[in-house]
């Protein structure tokens, strides 16, 4: 049995771990319907019950997944008692969230079937920008903020009106991070996760002293020396109950080569090798060339003829990176079409025009062609 804090209920809650996955670092955490005090042994829990979930589309399964083997520091071993379910479970979650859907349900219990976080804020770059400028109010109340698309942000600012975050999020999109060291104000924060943002330096790394209570560290596509500084930070601490994820440190030259390229991500993927993601990108930027040399300021069939053949050309040669050995799945897909779209949007701008029939032409000679 272990047991930790959750910060919704303001109680301690408890979960039985059901089985341990030594392969892939897991363990099963079966969630208990109870919350309360701090309890110092198991009695304490008195007679206790797996948590069912009714609340949206749940329909009464237990609340029971797969979670990061290191447990958060925060959260402690009680004690034993006999397992309640002896099932694995086929739900995987980045971290542990114990007392979390035991809040959710226990709002939807009273119908409150519309309950949200009341700490947690979730914004626009632009209403980030927005609650960041010079004069805003101080957002004491604010526990969780999650900002996606970034193309920059400065740590100085965010932890001057945020300054009481326990989770941060911030994905860029090849992004600024500015005074990422004021980040070490945040003495509560427990949940950081960084995403193609750059701009940062050994000298802005988090420090253990600065944030005690950080479990979950997680850096994707970030500089490789921040990278290098906060892996040799964080990694020791483990052992007490941090969970370090670090992935796809960039060098500078690689931010350079990859500032117009839709598909960078692909790089370090797990499934795609590197030669398959060179070949792509060449791939894209033929195709982008060609675009740009067909599409100008007038529309004509000739050109929508052209443009219909750059799409076909451009799912046959995906067909065939994609091979015996497919690599494309939904997530893959989706990027191809955003790349060409984001082609077609740089053109409507730089022309001054809609290309509605130009997107439509290029877009069905993909779709007629592809395998993908």
């Amino acid at each position: 049995m272990v047991v930790g804090p959750n910060d919704l209920l303001s109680e301690w809650v408890a979960a039985q771990i059901t089985d341990i996955d030594p392969d892939w670092k897991t363990v099963g955490v079966l969630e208990f319907d109870w919350s309360g005090p701090e309890p110092l042994t198991t009695d304490d829990l008195g007679a206790v019950a797996p948590l069912r979930l009714t609340h949206h589309s749940w329909k009464g399964r237990l609340s029971h997944a797969n979670c990061d083997w290191v447990l958060p520091r925060s959260y402690r071993v009680l004690g034993r008692l006999p397992l309640v379910h002896n099932q694995s479970s086929n739900s995987y979650t980045s971290r542990w969230r114990l007392g979390d859907q035991l809040a959710r349900q226990r709002a939807w219990d009273r119908g409150d079937h519309d309950w949200q976080d009341p700490g947690a804020l979730e914004l626009s770059p632009a209403d980030l920008e927005q609650a960041l400028n010079d004069g805003a109010s101080v957002q004491n109340a604010v526990s969780s903020l999650k900002v996606a698309g970034l193309s920059e942000v400065d740590g100085a600012r965010l932890t001057a009106i945020f300054p009481n975050l326990i989770s941060l999020t911030l994905d860029g999109s090849l992004g600024q991070f500015t005074n990422a060291g004021e980040l070490n104000r945040l003495r509560s924060l427990k949940n950081l996760f960084i995403s193609e943002l750059f701009g940062m330096t050994k000298a802005d790394c988090l420090l253990p002293g600065e944030v005690p209570d950080l479990e979950y560290l997680a850096l994707d596509s970030v500089p490789s020396e921040y990278a290098l500084a906060m892996g040799a930070r964080w990694r020791s601490e483990v052992f007490n109950g941090t969970s370090v994820t670090i992935s796809k440190a960039r060098k500078p030259e690689w931010v350079k080569e990859n500032l117009e390229n839709p598909l960078r991500d692909w790089d370090g993927r797990e499934h795609i090798s590197a030669a398959r993601f060179k070949k792509a990108v060449e791939q894209f930027k033929k195709t982008r060339r060609e675009v740009l040399a067909v599409v100008g300021p007038q529309q004509d069939e000739s050109t929508l003829a052209r443009l219909t053949d750059l799409g076909r050309e451009y799912a046959l040669a995906f067909n065939r990176l994609d091979g015996r050995s497919p690599f494309i799945e939904t997530e893959e897909r989706e990027e191809l079409f955003a790349a060409l779209n984001t082609v077609l949007t740089d053109l409507e701008l730089a022309l001054s025009r809609s290309l509605v029939a130009e997107r439509s032409a290029i877009l069905s000679g993909v779709e007629g062609a592809r395998d993908w």
